[in-house]
């Protein structure tokens, strides 16, 4: 059996609803993060509260907590009470709403040094729906921070880099398009591919590493780059409280990023399972896929974030950072040998891996 670096996460202990007492039956929970020690010093520069929209999403939770982690106060716009396995001992403002309500994005922005906008779709039925919250509801977002007086954040994605290649990717660069129009001086963050802890997207990749000897890789020549949800999280409040301005890319330590045979034998190393056989999969044979995801998605009037959008996406051969003037140079505590370790832990104990894996 494969060895992997040893982790050291803590059995489950209860978390408590921010704000409000829920009225729900109790249920059982993922592990949670231990509660916040001391608040360290803050900077005196840095904006005391900042706001976030898309908190209850994956990356949002993780920011949550950094951003109370560091003495600072995190105010999140959520439509109904949120719970987080990772906010045990954290209580955030909660303005209730969403991104189409003028009046809740007021309130979210009154009185907050920064503004930090995750919200956005991964999966949609056609451009136009994705186009509805990646570019409309960012462009509300820096209007009203714009008002209120806030600095604004877009947090990205690198898909904005070649806007060809998908709907989604299209609607994201127009998203930071129609930011920078509202707010020329916002910061736009664009991370790479985002796994960890609560990642949802990814534990499929670490059942198949888990149940199968033999795992699929795209082409040799293609290099993804990747960041551990932890590291992004700090990385972007690291810019935020910085100051910082304009276009930045962030990632792990590994900005020329990593070959699909790395990420797939580092998948199977972290769930214990054997080094896997690696097959190469054609790029005709995942654009054929992509297409018939896509005729499934329409006669089931159920979007997916795989289509043929995505299958352009997993053919291109550069999702990295090599040359890339706007990588911000900061510090990263995962590769993926840790990173992925540690994410399989989370999964286990949350229930959502099983403990064994096929020979």
């Amino acid at each position: 059996m494969a060895s992997r670096p040893r982790s050291s996460w803590s059995a489950p202990t209860p978390c408590p609803r921010p704000r409000r007492a829920s009225s729900a039956a109790p249920r059982p929970r993922p592990p949670t993060w231990p509660a916040p020690t001391s608040a360290p010093e803050v900077d005196a520069a840095a904006p005391r509260t900042i706001a976030v929209t898309g908190a209850t999403g994956f990356l949002g939770q993780h920011l949550v907590r950094a951003i109370a982690e560091r003495g600072l106060a995190p105010r999140i716009l959520s439509r109904r009470d949120p719970i987080s396995p990772f906010w045990r001992g954290i209580e955030p403002q909660v303005v209730l709403g969403d991104l189409s309500r003028p009046e809740a994005l007021a309130r979210l922005c009154d009185g907050a040094g920064a503004v930090i906008h995750l919200a956005g779709l991964i999966k949609a039925a056609d451009r136009a729906a994705f186009d509805k919250v990646n570019v409309d509801g960012a462009r509300a977002a820096a209007q009203a921070a714009t008002a209120a007086g806030a600095r604004f954040v877009l947090v990205s994605s690198l898909a904005a880099r070649e806007p060809r290649l998908s709907d989604y990717a299209a609607s994201k660069r127009a998203g930071e398009e129609a930011v920078l129009s509202i707010a020329p001086d916002a910061l736009i963050v664009r991370p790479p591919a985002i796994y960890g802890p609560g990642d949802r997207e990814t534990v499929g990749l670490f059942a198949a590493a888990q149940g199968s000897p033999v795992l699929p890789v795209l082409s040799p020549a293609s290099r993804v780059a990747m960041i551990e949800v932890r590291d992004a999280a700090a990385q972007i409040l690291d810019l935020v409280t910085a100051g910082r301005t304009g276009l930045v890319s962030i990632c792990d330590s590994r900005p020329d990023g990593y070959a699909w045979s790395e990420i797939m034998t580092a998948a199977s190393v972290a769930v214990g399972a054997r080094p896997p056989r690696l097959l190469r999969v054609p790029e005709g044979l995942i654009r054929l896929a992509g297409h018939i995801a896509d005729v499934a998605s329409k006669a089931s009037g159920q979007p997916s974030v795989f289509g043929s959008g995505k299958a352009r996406e997993l053919s291109h051969p550069d999702w990295a950072f090599s040359d890339d003037t706007s990588l911000a140079p900061s510090p990263s505590r995962h590769d993926v040998a840790r990173g992925f370790g540690e994410t399989v832990d989370w999964y286990r104990s949350a229930g959502w891996l099983s403990k064994k894996y096929s020979d």
